[in-house]
Formats: C-alpha cells, sequence, structure tokens
C-alpha cells in the first residue's frame, strides 16, 4: 500500500499540476495524499484546492528554502518549470536546479521532472538551417528543460524523466486556435506540413503523472514520453470542423512564416515545429499512445477533448 505518500506538487494552480492534485484527491482509497504548492495561497484557484481537500502551501521556485520546506516530509514531488511565463531558458534552468536540490535535501523517494528533448543533439548549433536562438538555443525551452536532466541526475535524486507533448489547450490559452482567413473561413495554422504532432490534454499530463507514481520505483531513472494523439494539421482542423461546426482549413505556412508572425515566442515555436517536423518519427515514437493510456485508462483525445472544451477556444 502507499498509505502516507504525500506528494508535493509544483504548480499547483497550473495546467500541468492542477491535473495531478486533482487525481490525487479524486482517489483517496489510493494511500496517496498531496501538497499543493503555489506562490499565492490566497489565490482563488488555491483556495479551491485546499476545499477539495489539499493542502495548500507557499513556494516560490525563485527561493529555494521555500522548495526546501515544502518538499520536507513528502514521498515525492511533481517538478515542472514555467517557460512561457519569461521565455528565459536560464531561468529555467535555474529553476530546475532548484527543485532538484530542494528535492535532495528533502530526501524523496521519487521526483517526477516534466521535460523536453535536448533539440541540440537533433540539430547541432553550427547547422543554421533552423535558426539559433539567444546564441545558443535552437528551441530554448526543450533544450534548457533537456540540459537541466542533468541537474536531477548529478544530484542522486531518484527521478522519473516525463516527456511531454503538444498542449491542445494552447488552442485556448496562447491564441493558437483558428482565426478567420481572408475570405472569412477559418483557418488552423500549424506548420508541420504532413508531419503528426504529439499532442496530449493538459489534464491529461496530471493523470499520468499520478500513474507513475503509483507505478513506484518500477520508472525510477527512466525516461516516460506521454501523448494522446499523432495528428498531422490536416486531421486536426478536420476535427476542428467537426465539433465547432464549420469549415476549418489547415494552414501549413512556412517555418519562417510562422517565425515572423510577431507574437511572444513565435521565434521559439517555429523552430518547435520546425524541429519536431524533420524528425517526427522520433518524437512520435518517444511518445507511446499505447503506454500513455496504461498510465492514464482514461486518456482523451483530440476530438474527445474538443467535444468538452470547443467553447473555450477564441476565434477571432
Amino acid at each position: 500500500m502507499a498509505e502516507g505518500k504525500k506528494i508535493a506538487v509544483v504548480g499547483a494552480t497550473g495546467l500541468q499540476g492542477g491535473g495531478l492534485v486533482r487525481a490525487i484527491l479524486a482517489e483517496k482509497s489510493s494511500g496517496f495524499t498531496v501538497r499543493a504548492l503555489t506562490r499565492d495561497p490566497e489565490s482563488e484557484k488555491a483556495k479551491e484546492l485546499a476545499q477539495l481537500g489539499a493542502e495548500v502551501v507557499k513556494a516560490d521556485l525563485d527561493s529555494g528554502p521555500s522548495l526546501r520546506l515544502a518538499f520536507d516530509g513528502c514521498y515525492g514531488a511533481f517538478c515542472v518549470t514555467f517557460f512561457t511565463e519569461h521565455f528565459n531558458p536560464e531561468k529555467e534552468m535555474l529553476h530546475a536546479v532548484a527543485l532538484a536540490q530542494a528535492a535532495k535535501q528533502a530526501g524523496l523517494k521519487h521526483a517526477i521532472w516534466s521535460t523536453c528533448e535536448d533539440t541540440r543533439k537533433l540539430v547541432p548549433l553550427t547547422d543554421d538551417h533552423v535558426p539559433t536562438l539567444m546564441g545558443k538555443f535552437k528551441v530554448p525551452q526543450f533544450d534548457a528543460k533537456g540540459e537541466a536532466n542533468k541537474a536531477f541526475t548529478q544530484f542522486g535524486v531518484p527521478t522519473t524523466f516525463m516527456l511531454n507533448s503538444f498542449f491542445w489547450d494552447n488552442l485556448i490559452y496562447l491564441g493558437m486556435g483558428p482565426k478567420k482567413g481572408a475570405d472569412g473561413t477559418l483557418e488552423f495554422t500549424l506548420p508541420m506540413g504532413d508531419s503528426k504532432l504529439p499532442g496530449i490534454a493538459a489534464e491529461d499530463i496530471g493523470k499520468c503523472a499520478f500513474g507513475i507514481f503509483r507505478k513506484g520505483f518500477d520508472l525510477l531513472g527512466k525516461t516516460v514520453g506521454i501523448s494522446g494523439e499523432h495528428l498531422t494539421g490536416a486531421q486536426m482542423a478536420i476535427l476542428l470542423s467537426k465539433e465547432l461546426g464549420q469549415e476549418v482549413r489547415h494552414d501549413a505556412m512556412s517555418h519562417e512564416q510562422y517565425r515572423n508572425l510577431g507574437f511572444p515566442g513565435a521565434e521559439e515555436f517555429g523552430n518547435m515545429f520546425q524541429v519536431m517536423q524533420e524528425f517526427d518519427q522520433e518524437f512520435c515514437r518517444a511518445r507511446s499512445v499505447e503506454g500513455t493510456r496504461e498510465l492514464n485508462p482514461s486518456l482523451q483525445s483530440f476530438g474527445g477533448w474538443l467535444a468538452n472544451n470547443k467553447d473555450r477556444i477564441p476565434i477571432s
């Protein structure tokens, strides 16, 4: 039994952490309990988690001592960083090191590090066909997380490295949903040609993390990729058309065009889509849908996620 095993969840009011908190609270007989970490315990989301039964504590990735105290007495921790809040890969790595150090000092038995591939192992910095960003990255968010893997290893933290996929929730929160084209028809932009993109519902990430914790020590030291479905942009557009009740075309613009769209992170995402298109088989192979469903039997497909969230996708 896992009785008394408390999991500290970083970013408990966010998409990934929130899914894990709710997954643990929903299975009271699992033997796991949850400590929800947040920068603002007085926020509405934090208060909601407390009402559901979570222990809510204040912790900040910029404060190593607060992480150490928040991890103290816990069996495990879900560790995640928040690149889209600052778009700073150096800060991303510092936060990862702080998490790894706190996990080591607290003597955790199992940490999950939400990470990605270091794309520089696929496209070296000397290869200019994918532009180098900030002087030393190809896909800053991926590369920083991938490079930070070594912090957990070097500190000797018992860790499962969880490779994430594209969040379908980006259609809601990052403005990546369909937009009206020049003729008024909705267009869904995904610059990956006919290559498949591994994607997942953000709430399923937390459920998968819970599945990893429940498997226990079997997955320590291993890399586990998760995905709800592998789809092309055209396939996603068909499903969007069905659920939105109007035609949605796939706009497979070039990576260079995407990098020049001008929104925060456009260059980062343009590079990400380019690398994932060119190495689509590697990215999909690392993220087995069948393996993900073993961790999370209620795993959603893109169509299933759309059916529940279509009204939340802003159309412009």
